[in-house]
């Protein structure tokens, strides 16, 4: 005796309420870093400073550990397109001014975006806890009230949430400005800045990340990982800080298993405060440091990452330059074997013939990869 009709109702009944996988999210341009820049640093020539600068470093003390033709990419992005991901910071890197101060900051530094050429941009408010969400909300509405219209990939970056609570008041503020400045419902949207105990394990034993990204309601584009503030609440050395301390691998685990789950919203690394200043000596070793964190976060799914000095840049897009050229041969190889099934030693399941095209349409986005190099054209990655 088999399976009835109504037993197959039954089973169609229960897989509809358990509810849907939500589609994996196309895979279009994303930054591959956010620069911070203070807002009374900030002004509509810090894209151009900020590639001069950079070019000038690359100049100055060589670049080893890469190819010429790596470095001739590099010298080409630094010129056309040095910053891909801007943020005007009113938090951390700007500090607490009197009021009237942070006032024409705010709206000077609207006035400055509008003026700038880049792709993505946004500010980071301070906290939108009890003590900050009034400033929060001022130097935002200020900085509307200059900017005018947001720019396509307009973000605002908000940091140290604690709670669900404080993605209800973001989602609340976002909606007060849009009916204030005459945007479409929607049109804000933020990124919350990973960087407190509380975001990544709650009271019950849960994370609360899930939670916070429904509670967005759509808006959320991406988790960022805040190194110092969340080595520092877990009691690490300050000598011990780094994107590659057990803690911050923990942290960023939990992150890309949330954001797995929510189509749209994008994991960030968070920074390295060693800088590349001084002499030759000096700038080398940073830019190792630089370059080999910047590597080991794409090697660990994480595409994007903070930068905080213009002589970061020289390593950041040498590092991800690098990590495409490297795989693209394989890449190719697995994928032609798996579309034609031909025996390539590796057996490969569908979702890795997912992830090689997703890796390829990145590579290509990133300006790593030319689309023809990746062998397949940009429509059948896609398809895929």
């Amino acid at each position: 005796m088999g399976l009835t009709d109504l037993d197959l109702e039954e089973l169609l009944a229960s897989a509809e309420h358990a509810g849907d996988t939500p589609p994996p999210a196309p895979v279009t341009r994303r930054p591959v870093h956010t620069c911070y820049v203070p807002a009374d640093r900030f002004s509509a020539t810090t894209v151009r400073d900020w590639g001069a600068l950079a070019l000038a470093a690359l100049e100055e003390h060589g670049l080893p550990g890469f190819s010429e033709s790596i470095v001739d990419m590099v010298r080409t992005k630094l010129a056309g397109e040095p910053v891909e991901d801007l943020r005007v910071d009113f938090e951390d890197g700007y500090g607490v001014r009197p009021s009237s101060v942070e006032d024409e900051h705010a709206l000077a530094a609207g006035a400055a975006l509008r003026a700038c050429a880049v792709p993505f941009s946004g500010l980071r408010v301070k906290s939108l806890e009890p003590a900050t969400v009034r400033r929060a909300a001022r130097t935002l509405d200020l900085f509307l009230s200059a900017l005018g219209p947001p720019p396509p990939e307009f973000v605002v970056t908000i940091p140290k949430p604690t709670s669900v609570a404080n993605v209800d008041t973001a989602v609340l503020l976002c909606r007060q400005l849009e009916h204030a400045h005459g945007l479409e419902e929607g049109r804000l949207r933020f990124e919350l800045q990973v960087e407190t105990p509380q975001a990544v394990l709650g009271p019950d034993g849960t994370s609360p990340l899930p939670l916070m990204i429904l509670a967005a309601r759509g808006r959320l584009t991406g988790l960022h990982y805040g190194t110092y503030d969340y080595s520092t609440a877990l009691g690490v050395a300050p000598a011990h800080q780094a994107l590659d301390h057990p803690v911050a691998d923990h942290a960023k685990a939990v992150m890309q298993v949330a954001a797995a789950a929510a189509a749209g919203v994008h994991v960030a690394d968070g920074s390295t405060n060693i800088l590349p200043v001084g002499d030759t000596a000096a700038v080398h070793a940073a830019w190792q440091v630089h370059a080999r964190l910047v590597r080991r976060g794409l090697e660990r799914g994480i595409h994007q990452g903070w930068d905080l000095h213009p002589a970061q840049l020289p390593t950041r897009y040498a590092a991800t330059f690098g990590f495409y050229l490297d795989g693209l041969p394989e890449a190719r190889r697995r994928l032609d074997a798996y579309l034609s099934r031909r025996d390539s030693g590796i057996l490969d399941e569908p979702a890795t013939a997912r992830a090689i095209a997703r890796f390829l349409l990145r590579g290509v986005h990133c300006g790593a990869l030319s689309a023809p190099s990746v062998g397949r054209t940009i429509e059948e990655l896609v398809a895929l």
